[in-house]
Formats: C-alpha cells, sequence, structure tokens
C-alpha cells in the first residue's frame, strides 16, 4: 500500500464506512476516549468485535523478560503501554475502527500494540484520535507509541522513530472468477480497464504505468468513479477488469465479498513507495525515546514464535508480511511524499 496520506486516510475510511455500517463509531469515540485493557495477563484476543473483518482468535503472549529489560525505566515503571491510533472520525476497516459492541476499539493497528505490549508485560492503552491528533499525542507524551497504517517516511523521520511491521502495499482486486494476474509487471495491464482513486499516491503510480504503455504503442483506460460503492458496481457489472487501490482495504472488501454472487480476489501487489522501493508501516515514537528498538524486539519475538503470522491471518492481510521489523529502515525519500 502506498504512503496512506490524509487524503488516502479518508478515502479508505469512506469507502469502508458504507460497507461495515459503521455508524455507531460518530458516538462511541471521542479524541478523549481511551480504552483501558486489562492488566498483562498472557493472552490476547485478536478480531474481537470485529464485525466481520476478522476471524477472532486468542492468542497466548508469554512476558519476554529481556526485551523488558530494554524499556526506558519510565515506561516499564509505568505498567503500561499508551497506544495511540488515528480513526476519527469514521474508522477503517480493516485496520482500527469500532467493533461491533459500538465501543471497543478494534481493527489490526491497535491489535497489534495489545500483542506488543504483552511481550513487553505492560498493559495495553488503547486512544482513538484523529489523524492530526495521534502525531499531537505522540509530540506531547499522552502517548507512548503510535499503531495507525503510519508509513515511514524520511521526513517524518526528522521527529519521530520507527520500528517496522507491515509492508505497505497497493492492490488490484478483479472478480474471483477473472484469471487475470498483474505478475509484477505493468505490461500486463495492456488493454485492461482500471479505476482508481484521484489524487492518490496510486493514480500517480497508475498514470506513470499508462504513459509507458502508451510509449510502446498499448492501451490502458482509467477510470474514475465518486466512491466505493461505485467502483464495487463497476467490477461487479464488468465495466471494469480491476480496482487498483490500498491492499488492505481490498483485504477487507474481499471478505465481504466472499460467499455473495460475485466474490472479489487480490490479482497481485506492489510497493507504495513505488519500483524502486518496498514502502513500510511502522510502530512510531518519539524520537530518541528509547521505545524503537524493544518494540522492534517484541515484534520479531513475534514473528519467531508464528503470533505475528496469526495476527495477519486474522485480517487477511498475510501479503504483507515482513521477514522482520527493523528500527528506521529507509523510508519513502523526501522527493516522493
Amino acid at each position: 500500500m502506498a504512503t496512506l496520506t490524509r487524503t488516502r486516510l479518508r478515502r479508505l475510511g469512506a469507502a469502508t464506512l458504507a460497507a461495515a455500517s459503521l455508524a455507531a463509531l460518530l458516538t462511541a469515540c471521542s479524541a478523549a476516549d481511551a480504552a483501558t485493557d486489562s492488566p498483562a495477563s498472557g493472552k490476547v484476543t485478536v478480531g474481537a468485535h470485529a464485525n466481520g473483518a476478522a476471524k477472532e482468535v486468542t492468542l497466548s503472549v508469554p512476558v519476554d523478560s529481556k526485551i523488558r529489560a530494554e524499556l526506558p525505566a519510565s515506561v516499564r515503571d509505568s505498567g503500561q503501554l499508551r497506544i495511540g491510533v488515528g480513526a476519527l472520525p469514521a474508522g477503517y476497516p480493516p485496520l482500527a475502527f469500532t467493533g461491533d459492541d459500538a465501543k471497543t476499539l478494534t481493527g489490526s493497528e491497535p491489535d497489534l500494540g495489545r500483542l506488543v505490549a504483552a511481550v513487553l508485560g505492560l498493559s495495553p492503552v488503547v486512544s482513538n484520535a484523529t489523524w492530526d491528533n495521534l502525531f499531537v499525542g505522540i509530540d506531547t507524551g499522552k502517548t507512548d507509541i503510535g499503531f495507525s497504517n503510519i508509513t515511514d517516511t524520511e521526513q517524518r523521520k526528522q521527529k519521530y522513530d520507527f520500528a517496522s511491521y507491515r509492508d505497505d502495499n497497493l492492490a488490484f482486486e478483479v472478480l474471483k472468477s477473472n484469471n487475470w494476474e498483474f505478475g509484477g509487471d505493468y505490461k500486463n495491464l495492456a488493454g485492461l480497464t482500471v479505476a482508481v482513486g484521484a489524487g492518490t499516491n496510486q493514480e500517480k503510480i497508475l498514470l506513470e504505468w499508462q504513459k509507458k504503455l502508451k510509449d510502446e504503442g498499448k492501451t490502458l483506460t482509467v477510470k474514475y468513479y465518486p466512491d466505493q460503492n461505485s467502483v464495487n458496481l463497476a467490477l461487479n457489472s464488468g465495466k471494469i477488469d480491476a480496482y487498483f487501490g490500498p491492499n488492505p482495504g481490498i483485504a477487507y472488501h474481499e471478505k465481504q465479498t466472499a460467499g455473495t454472487a460475485n466474490p472479489t480476489r487480490t490479482a497481485g501487489t506492489v510497493s507504495g513507495a513505488g519500483e524502486t522501493l518496498q514502502g513500510l508501516i511502522a510502530a512510531t515514537v518519539k524520537k530518541d525515546s528509547g521505545l524503537a528498538k524493544p518494540v522492534a524486539d517484541a515484534i520479531n519475538k513475534l514473528i519467531a514464535d508464528g503470533t505475528y503470522a496469526k495476527w495477519l491471518a486474522a485480517y487477511n492481510l498475510s501479503n504483507e508480511a515482513v521477514d522482520k521489523s527493523l528500527v528506521n529502515p529507509p523510508g519513502l525519500p523526501l522527493d516522493n511524499q
């Protein structure tokens, strides 16, 4: 998935809100509300109250005393990991949204925060905010860490440290009956009609491919629709061959369409950072806070024992798995943000 900028967050949120009927979020959460989970117990439920966006599973997560010892003393002694999520006002399943109980902040992002807190022997305190206020919370120390689909960029590194945990991918969505595959090669788009959101990073990438194909004497028709429901209708009716958008939103829509008359599937992914760099999603902490390394080590512990794979599978995001969490890996360059 490409850099999920505020524009893309809004597009993804608007599209998935309609599909998930998340009106309860508007009344259930405020920027000041914080949900405090029970003290670290060695058990974390992933996908709780996810309203079909995930397969709920309870995972055993023992405390790692060695990694816990790496924590800054102030965090370790507090007994809490204060996790910020920027899902207001509408949420964006499957990443972060209010659950079907109208109070639980669920989704892949807060759930990974809960898993990391368990490894560190801390109680997760999850706070929901707007995208802008998520970063204000980190800046002011109101929250310790952001788990909110934040792309690692060189610009953000001026203020924050990162611990990567997911590939930042875009995906092609097609009807399950369509056997077309992207195959990592833009030339396979020749002759197709593809929908994309206007003003997004994925549009920029798609238009670059369109120009390359035109120079080769081939065509790629790009279509725009006013909302995600219109895109879905166009896909179902055959007016477009594929939709090119953020991978998590497409993964969520696949789960929604499974068992319907028009199920969809992913026909390939591409880095949201473009062809020369794999974009990464990362846990975000205040620069020089001392949290990035223990968080990366906790994620790597989850990767090594298989918990990480189960978390991704619960949300149908296995195609964004990383082999290792890295502290401050190369990010989206300053000239591509």
